[in-house]
């Protein structure tokens, strides 16, 4: 059985991106299947520190994108969800290639959730590993109407 609430598509997902700073770090949605979502991220200079390696902050992006993304996915029309909480353990130095990152739940509260979000190379070894924490909250605009929404009513 499928956790997702909300209908998605790869193309409909990469298209929310466009113009934020996952489209600006190269992040792309890859895969979903019922319990998980799936992205990838290059390894290459906008994406490293100045060593010449994978930036740790990047790898926080990537697992935040894939977990906030997956968490929004599976409430109900009404609710989203913001982040409470990442952590990151940086396990293995990149300098090039791309890393495939995968988000599963841990907790699917009506008012937490936790994510897990393992990030690897294209060997398949862990780059990071990564806990989200994230809080469920009613969208208090919903009942307005839509002209009042978009002006930020």
């Amino acid at each position: 059985m499928s956790i997702w609430k909300k209908d998605m598509s790869l193309v409909g997902l990469n298209a929310s991106s466009a113009n934020t700073l996952v489209a600006h770090l190269g992040i792309e949605y890859t895969a979903f299947d019922d319990n998980s979502l799936t992205g990838t991220m290059p390894v290459a200079p906008h994406t490293h520190q100045p060593l010449g390696m994978l930036h740790g902050g990047a790898s926080v992006v990537l697992a935040e994108t894939l977990g906030s993304l997956a968490a929004n996915m599976c409430v109900p029309e009404g609710k989203y969800c913001v982040g409470l909480d990442i952590n990151a353990n940086h396990l293995r130095a990149m300098r090039e290639g791309t890393v495939t990152g995968v988000a599963t739940p841990v907790h699917l509260g009506a008012t937490t959730q936790v994510w897990n979000i393992t990030i690897h190379d294209e060997r398949g070894r862990d780059v990071c590993v990564s806990r989200l924490t994230m809080a469920v909250l009613s969208d208090k605009r919903a009942d307005k109407p839509l002209e009042e929404r978009a002006n930020g009513g």
